[in-house]
C-alpha cells in the first residue's frame, strides 16, 4: 500500500461532509472522493454521481480509481451489503457487515442480541400482526414507545403518551406503511426516564474505544417538542457522564454486544453507536446503530486530535490501539438548520445566503447537509440543509458561538431548535 491513500467516502449528508473535512486534513491522503457528496464536500473532495446504494457502480469506480480505504457514512448502504460486496472483492472497507449492521436494521435482532448478552434495556414486545399489536398497547401503562423495527432513518420512533396516540402510530407504521417495509414488525417497549445519551466507539472486530459522550436532540422542536427527526443538533462531550458510568458503558454495553455479534459469526468492524438513557447512575441501552451519528460526527471532527485515516486503518485492518485516539479538552455544539416542513414535506431549490460569513467567524464550520450548487449559487436540497459547527473552551461558549454564527444563515422557511445544549447547561447528572 503507497504511502498516500485515495480514500472513498460513500454519503451525501452532513455527517460525510464533517468526515470529509477531517479526512482532508490528513498527512496520509492522496486524494479524495466523496459518492454522491454535496454542495460542501465538492469544496474540499471531489463529488462522484453514484447513489450510495448502487453498489456495482461503487464498485467499479473504486477499482478504476485504485482507492486504498472505502468509510460507508448512511445506514442504507450498509443495509445494500456495500461492506460485503467490497470485501469480497478484496478491497479494504471501514464499516460493518450486513449482518453486522443488522444490529441497527432490525430493531427486532438488537433486542435479541442484547438479551443475549444481559445489557440493560427496556422491556419489549415485537409484533407483526396490527391486531395483536393493538390488543398489547390496550393492555399497556403510558407512556410506551412503538418503533418501526426496520431502518426508518431515525424517524420511525413514536412516543406514545396515551393508548389514542399508540393506536394511531401502530396503524401509521403497519397500516399505511408510511416507512414502508420497515414497519411490517413493531418493537413495544417501555417508556424509560432520565437523560438521553449517543456513545460512540471505534471497533477493529475484536476491541472498542469510546468516543466521548455525546447528546443529540431528536425532536423538531424547541423543549423537545414536535416529531422525531434525524437529530436537530449535538454536542460534545457531556462532561456530567463521568468515567464511572462510561466504564459501565464499556463493561455493560460495548463489550458485551461486540462479543453477541463475533459470537454469531457477524464481528463488527466500523463504529458501533448505541443510544442510552441514563438515570440514578444506571444506564440502559435504548437501541444501537451501526455508523457515525448525524449530527453527533458534527461535533466529534473538529475535537478530534489524531489522524482519522490513521484510526480507520487501525480499525479496517484489526489493529486498533487506545494510543491511536486523542481527543482536544474543548466543547463543540452543533445546530441544524431544517427546511420548512421537516421532517415532513418540505419545498427545495431555495437559495441560501450567509453560509461563507458564518464559516469566517473564529472556531466556526458550517457542515453542508441537503445542498448542491447551480451556477455557482448554493440552493436547498434537502430537509436538514446546514449544520453550523462552533469549538470553544465550555459548553456555553459554544451555544452561544454557533447561536451567532446561525444567525448569519438564510433561506426562506429555515427553521431550528433555540435550545441545543441547554441540558447540559443545566448540569442535570442522573
Amino acid at each position: 500500500m503507497d504511502p498516500k491513500q485515495r480514500v472513498l467516502i460513500i454519503g451525501g449528508g452532513a455527517r460525510e461532509h464533517a468526515l470529509a473535512w477531517k479526512l482532508a486534513r490528513s498527512p496520509e491522503l492522496a486524494r479524495l472522493y466523496v459518492a454522491p457528496g454535496n454542495g460542501g464536500t465538492e469544496a474540499i473532495a471531489e463529488n462522484i454521481p453514484i447513489k450510495t446504494s448502487d453498489t456495482e457502480r461503487l464498485l467499479d469506480f473504486a477499482r478504476a480509481e485504485n482507492i486504498d480505504l472505502v468509510l460507508v457514512g448512511p445506514d442504507d448502504a450498509l443495509a445494500a451489503g456495500v461492506v460485503d460486496a467490497f470485501r469480497a472483492a478484496g478491497l479494504r472497507i471501514y464499516g460493518p457487515t450486513r449482518a453486522a449492521a443488522r444490529i441497527e436494521t432490525s430493531k427486532v435482532y438488537g433486542k435479541d442480541v442484547m438479551a443475549a448478552r444481559d445489557v440493560p434495556t427496556a422491556r419489549y414486545e415485537a409484533f407483526t400482526d396490527l391486531g395483536s399489536a393493538r390488543r398489547y398497547v390496550e393492555s399497556c401503562g403510558f407512556p410506551l414507545v412503538v418503533k418501526a423495527s426496520g431502518p426508518a432513518f431515525s424517524r420511525g420512533t413514536y412516543i406514545a403518551s396515551d393508548l389514542s396516540e399508540a393506536v394511531r402510530a401502530l396503524e401509521a407504521l403497519m397500516a399505511e406503511k408510511i416507512f414502508g417495509p420497515a414497519g411490517s414488525q413493531v418493537v413495544i417497549e417501555e417508556y424509560l426516564n432520565g437523560q438521553e445519551v449517543s456513545i460512540h466507539a471505534f471497533c477493529d472486530g475484536g476491541h472498542a474505544i469510546l468516543l466521548p459522550p455525546a447528546q443529540d436532540h431528536k425532536r423538531a422542536g424547541t423543549g423537545d417538542t414536535g416529531p422525531n427527526t434525524g437529530g436537530m443538533g449535538a454536542y460534545a462531550p457531556v462532561t456530567w457522564l463521568d468515567d464511572d458510568l462510561l466504564g459501565k458503558v464499556q463493561a455493560q454495553v460495548i463489550d458485551p454486544v461486540l462479543a453477541e455479534l463475533e459470537a454469531r459469526c457477524s464481528p463488527f468492524t466500523g463504529t458501533l453507536y448505541p443510544g442510552l438513557m441514563v438515570e440514578s447512575g444506571e444506564v440502559r441501552a435504548l437501541e444501537f446503530n451501526a455508523r457515525f451519528g448525524d449530527p453527533e460526527t458534527q461535533s466529534y471532527m473538529p475535537l478530534l486530535d489524531s489522524d482519522l485515516l490513521g484510526i480507520l486503518n487501525a480499525c479496517a485492518d484489526g489493529g486498533l490501539r487506545a494510543g491511536d485516539i486523542a481527543w482536544s479538552t474543548k466543547t463543540a455544539l452543533t445546530v441544524v438548520l431544517a427546511s420548512d416542513g421537516y421532517p415532513g414535506t418540505y419545498q427545495t431549490g431555495l437559495p441560501i445566503t450567509g453560509a461563507e460569513a458564518a464559516e469566517a467567524l473564529p472556531d466556526v464550520v458550517v457542515f453542508h447537509a441537503g445542498t448542491r450548487r447551480v451556477d455557482g449559487h448554493l440552493l436547498t436540497s434537502g430537509g436538514r440543509v446546514l449544520d453550523v459547527t462552533a469549538v470553544a473552551d465550555d459548553l456555553a461558549q459554544a451555544q452561544q458561538k454557533a447561536y451567532e454564527a446561525v444567525k448569519l444563515v438564510h433561506f426562506e422557511g429555515m427553521q431550528y431548535r433555540t435550545d441545543i445544549g441547554d441540558k447540559g447547561l443545566l448540569r442535570q447528572p442522573c
